[in-house]
């Protein structure tokens, strides 16, 4: 407020508003929003990117007030992505994302981490395009980044890319206004942003960070400020070389609390967590690998992979496509023409970041493994959520895209000044420019709806996925879910977390190998396994048929499990298979009646078959060990080389003269790599009816 004081006393005026900063929090706001809707409509199941679930997981073990998670049964509790270091695990990720998902859960819910990210990338960008260039360059750039399909796409998801723009951008903009206003606040501000970004994603931090850092040096040599600050009437450089030791001193700090947090979990301060998860997960050339996923990283493996990135990002995930490239075109052009102005040096340092940030993704196979295959356009995580890691770029091409179209109308009007009476250039100008900008709004739309698109029909099928637990997980219990995309929990089940106590209302658990150690683990809670027909590849247009199956557990002195399945009519014949982890035994069943009637009886260290479908005289006994995997398969011919299997398995643990089991798993395999449970799908419940009990004790 104004204070004015007139003779009849003390009178009140607001002090006079700062429209573009009014606006641009209008636009931050809007982003907010937009994110919000974005996470919980288009991503209300999270991404096809499965390292949301890792961010997520880091965030609540941070809110835990602890950095490793301490699983009560090891290899059944393992998420994605996380290390093994003797009994504990940790995140292959910096800290720096999870604690700020950490925070937005503390002030209402992850989204308002998102929608803080979200305002404050758009926000920056209006605020770096004001600084280099003015209020309505910055509006138009803070607009054109929020229309970005990129930008769009990445600030609905649990992904550190938007945040490490942001923490970017605040360095930037902090930067530039110290140099400016010879500000020492603003510097350290600078400073303190590049050392947290260097934290967050350090190679990400160095390629935004390299052109100021090289201005940094060169105008500290060319003024002489090292060696003349402290000489008489040196003010001026002692100003710049203070700026320079503040955002350099801070920025170091942020380097050092990053290998200061390597030397907490990984125990070496120079090993990074994501390359004691894979050694040669990293940048450069040359062999570089991942669980099982390994190439020859040539520069012109590289050189091809980074330019189809590159054609991508600027045809599909800027704003308007082409157009949007176009226009950033015309806006960097401008910047050559005007080389001379004095405000040139600060608008190359942002053009710069065309040139570093390419340059630098060369020696980064993350490029590659974007793409999938690089034959096929739509393969690839980049067809779904862009190219990430290119993030950065978005914000030059939106501040100079919005220089060029600026410029371009600024051009157009005084052509129009030169050949018309002025009433009539300013209507046919503004005429001209609603028609441009309808046309831009237009291809802008058009080029973002696109992916949001493709992911709403992913979280469509997402949906069907975890349609058994739409109404709530079960309490007290525990649920065993299948590991069909490695040993890991939330890949792909990123929405079923366990709590970093793993003492939640739900405990979820990887089935097969453990599942009686984690029963064992927590002997009080209902048993669940969670199975599904399909397959769950929420891109293949698709949908599974989920379920939850209770499963009860059974011990005595000797353990029974009758099963009862249902043949084909035309059965040509079937053979049985005993097996368990030490050995398995073949049998050829009694005729082809209506059904077959097994029973599998654990006793001591055997499995033994029997029951009225196998012969009397037949051997069909397997050893068993303490903790083993029994299964039976029964291969039913139906005529020439055609057939299938049922299969039932369950676990067992032996000892001290007791058996301890639990309730099968029943399934119909076409091949043995695509198998149906029973009760869902095109195979009834009834097809394959299974019991356990106990025999004695």
């Amino acid at each position: 407020m104004k204070e004015r004081v007139r003779s009849g006393g003390l009178h009140w005026r607001p002090a006079e508003v700062d429209r573009y900063r009014v606006a641009t929090l209008v636009l931050a706001a809007i982003a907010a929003v937009v994110a919000v809707l974005v996470a919980t409509r288009v991503f209300p199941y999270h991404s096809i990117n499965h390292d949301e679930g890792v961010y997520l997981q880091q965030a609540d073990l941070l809110l835990a007030g602890d950095l490793f998670l301490r699983p009560p049964v090891e290899d059944a509790f393992r998420p994605w992505f996380f290390v093994e270091n003797g009994d504990r695990l940790y995140p292959k990720y910096s800290p720096v994302p999870a604690a700020v998902f950490a925070l937005g859960k503390l002030l209402g819910g992850f989204p308002v981490a998102l929608a803080g990210v979200a305002a404050a990338v758009v926000g920056l960008t209006a605020a770096l395009g004001r600084e280099l260039f003015d209020g309505r360059t910055g509006l138009l750039a803070g607009a054109l980044v929020l229309a970005s399909p990129l930008f769009l796409v990445q600030s609905g998801v649990y992904l550190p890319y938007a945040l490490t723009a942001a923490l970017n951008l605040t360095f930037a903009l902090a930067y530039l206004r110290a140099e400016r206003r010879g500000s020492l606040r603003a510097a350290t501000v600078a400073g303190a942003a590049v050392g947290l970004a260097f934290f967050a994603r350090p190679y990400t931090a160095v390629l935004f960070a390299a052109p100021f850092v090289v201005h940094a040096c060169w105008t500290l040599v060319r003024s002489g400020a090292w060696k003349t600050a402290f000489r008489s009437g040196g003010e001026g450089n002692r100003a710049l070389l203070r700026r320079r030791v503040a955002t350099a001193s801070l920025g170091t700090a942020g380097v050092v609390v990053a290998l200061a947090y390597n030397w907490v979990v990984t125990g070496d301060p120079l090993l990074f967590p994501y390359e004691a998860f894979a050694p040669h997960d990293g940048i450069g050339f040359g062999h570089r690998e991942i669980l099982g996923h390994e190439i020859d990283y040539t520069l012109d493996l590289a050189s091809r992979a980074n330019g189809q990135v590159l054609r991508r990002l600027f045809t599909d995930w800027v704003v308007a496509g082409p157009l949007g490239t176009a226009l950033a075109a015309v806006g960097v052009g401008a910047l050559v023409r005007d080389w001379n102005s004095p405000a040139t040096t600060r608008r190359a340092l942002l053009a710069g970041l065309f040139l570093t940030i390419p340059l630098g993704n060369l020696a980064f196979w993350g490029n590659f493994n974007v793409l999938g295959n690089l034959a096929v356009r739509g393969d690839g995580l980049i067809h779904y959520l862009g190219p990430y890691y290119h993030f950065d770029l978005v914000v030059p091409t939106a501040i100079f895209a919005a220089h060029g179209a600026l410029t371009g109308a600024s051009r157009l009007r005084t052509a129009l000044d030169g050949h018309l009476p002025a009433a009539r250039a300013r209507r046919v100008s503004t005429a001209v420019l609603l028609l441009s900008g309808v046309a831009v709004g237009a291809v802008a739309v058009d080029v973002a709806a696109d992916p949001l698109e493709r992911n709403a029909d992913a979280s469509a099928e997402l949906a069907a996925g975890y349609e058994p637990f739409a109404d709530g997980a079960p309490s007290n219990a525990v649920v065993y879910l299948p590991d069909d995309y490695g040993p890991w929990l939330n890949h792909p089940f990123q929405e079923l977390r366990n709590d970093p106590s793993f003492d939640g209302e739900t405990v979820y658990a990887l089935g097969d190998d453990d599942e009686l150690a984690v029963a064992s683990a927590y002997p009080d809670r209902a048993l669940y396994r969670y199975v599904y027909a399909g397959s769950w590849s929420p891109t293949d247009g698709q949908r599974v048929d989920a379920r939850l199956q209770p499963v009860d557990r059974v011990q005595g002195e000797a353990v029974r499990v009758n099963t009862k399945t249902t043949l084909p009519t035309g059965t040509d014949g079937v053979t049985l298979r005993l097996s368990t982890d030490t050995g398995s035994t073949y049998v050829v069943a009694n005729g082809t009646e209506e059904t077959l009637d097994l029973t599998v009886t654990v006793d001591g260290d055997r499995a033994t078959l029997s029951g009225p479908s196998v012969p009397s005289a037949a051997n069909a006994t397997v050893a068993v060990e303490r903790m083993d995997e029994v299964t039976v398969e029964a291969f039913v011919a139906t005529g020439g080389a055609s057939g299938f299997t049922y299969r039932i398995d369950f676990p067992v643990a032996t000892g001290d003269g007791r058996v301890q089991a639990l309730s099968p798993t029943s399934e119909r395999c076409q091949v043995p790599t695509r198998c149906t449970p029973a009760g869902i799908g095109d195979v009834p419940a009834q097809s394959i009816e299974t019991t356990v009990q106990n025999e004695s004790g």
